[in-house]
């Protein structure tokens, strides 16, 4: 970790003294000189930006809703209706592709021709890419079992039960600055995933706010984490793909079959583009209310002043992503990542990571918090602008906290996750962090 070095200068537009420091911009606070020196990236396709600015709208919207004194609660809308239609609709189209394909094979067999059996196998090879699929789990995440981590389950429970759902069944980490839940399977199993270099550098306070957002969104009216709504937006971004115009395996112009492919696919195209838009535009105000019900579920279990610090920590998240690549880096440098003295460094890793964001200033933190003003910063193109989340806690009355966690129990939750923290470090040093 570099030393800080602070300093004092005169800001150069008011001349305001300003605190400096050689690892962070230097800006001013009393006039925004230098708050946001690089332009944006424009991150994601002209469709993930589009779901950016309806993100902001309706997240705007239902802000000004719930500062008018308007309540906020879970329920299914005209516009959920309509999602869930044509979700519907979604699936019947492959289940008309299916049943096709079967129609043309049975043709085939019975002798009307060779031909009919082709178009019977495409339809139904077509309508089994499209079939509704749920997530897949990655196979080499470390697991914790209720056996393995009783303390960990234990304040899960308890967060769950303020919140008022179900618990988990299975709770993985990875080496993402996140969280998140999904179910998955007949039987609608509940599991959670803990971004290790997020969990790892929070208060425990901020830890039961991130689980009791996280659990939440079990039951919050998101029309999205239905599983009829989820698969079918999974299919048609499916068919957009398969639909997708082709460059060709190798450089240079495309050919002429790849020409006249790329303009039969144009309609559709554009029709699956148009019918995604369109289910954005039906399920994303129930997507922004989800998200601000989430984070009074974790005003709820770890209190508002806790929320609030958890939301402003993902401001400077990505400060940890660096941390973490220049220790994968570092790693790579020094002999190789599999040499036998990195085992030592990825002992540290956590370590090393918590001193680095506990020395993070306070000033840096505002630049960044003005900054995603400025940019309506969100993390990811879903979610509402983090700071209109943030007014919405903070526009309501202060929540204490209902679930408190110990030190001894703090504890007793760091000696379960120590063979997944060393897990996810090793493979930090190892293979790098993922872009």
């Amino acid at each position: 970790m570099r030393a800080a070095a602070e300093d004092v200068q005169a800001c150069p537009e008011c001349g305001a003294g300003i605190k400096g420091d050689n690892r962070y911009v230097v800006w001013c606070a009393a006039c925004d000189w230098n708050v946001d020196p690089e332009p944006p990236d424009e991150d994601g396709d002209r469709l993930d930006r589009a779901r950016r600015v309806l993100a902001r709208r309706h997240g705007e919207r239902l802000l000004a809703e719930v500062t008018a004194g308007g309540e906020l609660r879970a329920h299914r809308d005209v516009s959920s209706v309509l999602a869930f239609g044509i979700a519907l609709a979604v699936h019947g189209v492959t289940l008309g592709l299916a049943c096709g394909g079967v129609w043309f094979l049975v043709r085939g067999w019975s002798g009307s021709g060779i031909g009919y059996g082709l178009i019977g196998l495409i339809l139904l090879l077509l309508a089994w890419s499209l079939r509704p699929r749920a997530g897949r789990l990655p196979d080499d995440d470390p697991v914790l079992h209720r056996q393995d981590a009783p303390e960990l389950y234990a304040l899960i429970d308890e967060v769950a039960r303020v919140v008022g759902t179900r618990t988990v069944d299975e709770v993985r980490f990875d080496a993402e600055v996140n969280a998140g839940v999904l179910s998955y399977g007949v039987r609608g199993r509940r599991v959670l995933t803990l971004g290790l270099p997020l969990w790892e550098t929070l208060t425990p306070q901020q830890q039961i706010a991130l689980l009791g957002h996280e659990l939440g969104h079990y039951g919050n009216g998101d029309t999205r984490r239905t599983l009829v709504v989820w698969t079918a937006h999974r299919t048609l971004t499916d068919w957009l793909y398969h639909f997708s115009p082709s460059d060709g395996p190798a450089p240079g112009p495309p050919s002429a079959d790849e020409i006249v492919a790329n303009v039969f696919y144009a309609v559709p195209r554009v029709l699956t583009r148009c019918v995604l838009s369109l289910f954005d535009h039906l399920t994303l105000r129930a997507s922004q209310r989800a998200e601000y019900l989430a984070d009074r579920a974790a005003a709820r279990a770890g209190s508002t002043e806790a929320a609030v610090s958890l939301m402003e920590h993902f401001f400077v998240a990505d400060t940890a992503t660096v941390v973490l690549r220049r220790e994968g880096a570092q790693a790579a440098f020094t002999g190789g990542r599999r040499a036998p003295g990195n085992e030592n460094r990825a002992e540290g890793v956590w370590d090393r990571l918590r001193a680095h964001m506990a020395s993070v200033p306070a000033h840096e933190y505002e630049r960044q918090r003005r900054v995603g003003v400025r940019r309506r910063h969100s993390v990811d193109s879903t979610h509402p602008p983090t700071d209109l989340r943030r007014q919405s806690l903070l526009a309501g009355p202060s929540v204490p906290a209902a679930v408190v966690a110990d030190d001894a129990r703090q504890g007793r939750i760091a000696a379960e996750l120590a063979g997944a923290r060393a897990e996810v470090a090793r493979r930090i040093i190892r293979d790098g962090l993922d872009d």
